[in-house]
């Protein structure tokens, strides 16, 4: 199936489930399905019955708050005199966490689907279904989402770091994060 048929099945089998494609421009093509985190699990669910029966990679990106510029061209009479006006519109686009599956089926050996879901923002609405369920490939790689990102993942059997310590209190992955001096460092391994 292509990447527009299993968006409109996923669309008439799950009322309300918003699915887009998001196309991907470089020479790999590998364009991908962004599902809303309100539907992942159902959606999930209808991709394995879709024989999607391998998740071989779960990973995580973190997008920062970031301004869009546009150039908006209206008429407008300046002096008497219809002219046309360029202006830029600047847009301010709140940053998220995306986490991307790779699906595969290898009973038709076809494959990738890549998969994305996004949370709210960066901060505080952060969480997102786990996949687990539906693929138990997926539990140590959202186990390292969490760890790395601090995405979480509803519904996790485990959810727990798996690379940093407990009590470490940052997110290593996220592209504000500032590492403590290497001195602070080896205190904080001692405890």
């Amino acid at each position: 199936m292509t990447l527009n048929e299993i968006r409109a099945r996923l669309q008439a089998e799950i009322p309300g489930c918003q699915v887009d494609l998001v196309v991907n421009g470089s020479p790999s093509a590998q364009n991908s399905l962004l599902i809303d985190r309100q539907h992942g699990l159902e959606a999930a669910r209808v991709l394995r019955g879709l024989e999607l029966d391998y998740c071989s990679n779960v990973t995580a990106v973190d997008w920062l708050e970031r301004v869009q510029s546009d150039k908006i061209k209206s008429k407008q009479v300046v002096d008497g005199v219809e002219k046309e006006i360029e202006q830029t519109v600047k847009t301010t686009i709140p940053g998220y966490l995306e986490v991307v599956y790779h699906l595969f089926s290898m009973s038709k050996k076809e494959g990738p689907v890549v998969l994305r879901m996004r949370t709210g923002n960066r901060t505080d609405d952060v969480a997102l279904p786990s996949l687990t369920p539906v693929w138990r490939s997926a539990e140590f790689q959202e186990r390292e989402a969490f760890d790395l990102y601090g995405i979480v993942f509803d519904g996790h059997p485990d959810l727990r770091r798996i690379l940093m310590w407990e009590g470490f209190a940052d997110y290593p992955m996220r592209k504000d994060y500032v590492p403590p001096p290497d001195d602070d460092l080896e205190t904080l391994g001692e405890r």
